[in-house]
C-alpha cells in the first residue's frame, strides 16, 4: 500500500503512514478534493465504484485523494485526476478544511481538505476501477439532489457544498448565457 502524509492541525507534515493503517487509526493526513466546471457551468462529480474501502457507491466531486509520500498536493491532484477520471486541466486551489467522520466498516477520516477548482469542456474515459458512473450537473440541481438524498453523497462533498468558500465561487464565476 501506498504511504500518505502526516500532518498536525496547522497542516504541517509530521510523518507518513501505510494509506489503510492511517484510515484504520484515523490520524490526521492531508487529502485533496477536486471540483472541475465546464462552460455550461455544470460541475463533474461521480459514482464512486462499490470495492472502494469506504464511501463505495456514494455520489462525489470530480475527484479525490490524498498526495503520496513526498508529493506535493497540486501534483498529487492532477495525478489523481488523470488516474480517476482520464484527463487532466488546470487547477486552482480554493481553500482547505478539517473533518472527522467514522465510517460503518470501522474505517475513519480525519484530514485537512484542499479543494481546488477548474475547468473541461473536451471528452474523457473513467478508470472503471475507481469510477462507477459520472455526470455534469448543475449547483443548483445537485443542491437539490443532496437534499432529497444525502445518503447518497459522500460526507466531505456536502461538507463542501455547504461552504461559503464554494457558494462564493460559485457565484462569481457564473457564467450568464
Amino acid at each position: 500500500m501506498t504511504d500518505i502524509i502526516l500532518i498536525n492541525e496547522q497542516d504541517e507534515e509530521i510523518g507518513t503512514g501505510e494509506k489503510l493503517m492511517v484510515h484504520q487509526r484515523g490520524l490526521l493526513h492531508r487529502a485533496f478534493s477536486i471540483l472541475v466546471f465546464n462552460s455550461n457551468n455544470e460541475l463533474l462529480i461521480h459514482q464512486r465504484t462499490s470495492h472502494k474501502y469506504h464511501s463505495g457507491d456514494l455520489w462525489t466531486n470530480t475527484c479525490c485523494g490524498h498526495p503520496n509520500a513526498n508529493e506535493e498536493i497540486s501534483e498529487a491532484a492532477h495525478r489523481r485526476l488523470g488516474e480517476e477520471m482520464g484527463f487532466d486541466t488546470s487547477l486552482e486551489f480554493l481553500y482547505k478544511f478539517q473533518y472527522r467522520t467514522d465510517f460503518a466498516n470501522g474505517l475513519i477520516e480525519n484530514e485537512i481538505d484542499h479543494v481546488f477548482v477548474g475547468n473541461y469542456n473536451e471528452s474523457f474515459i473513467v478508470n472503471p476501477e475507481e469510477v462507477a458512473n459520472f455526470q455534469w450537473i448543475t449547483v443548483d440541481d445537485l443542491l437539490e439532489q443532496v437534499a432529497l438524498n444525502p445518503e447518497k453523497y459522500t460526507f466531505w462533498f456536502k461538507k463542501i457544498l455547504k461552504s461559503d468558500e464554494f457558494l462564493t465561487y460559485v457565484a462569481s464565476n457564473t457564467i450568464l448565457v
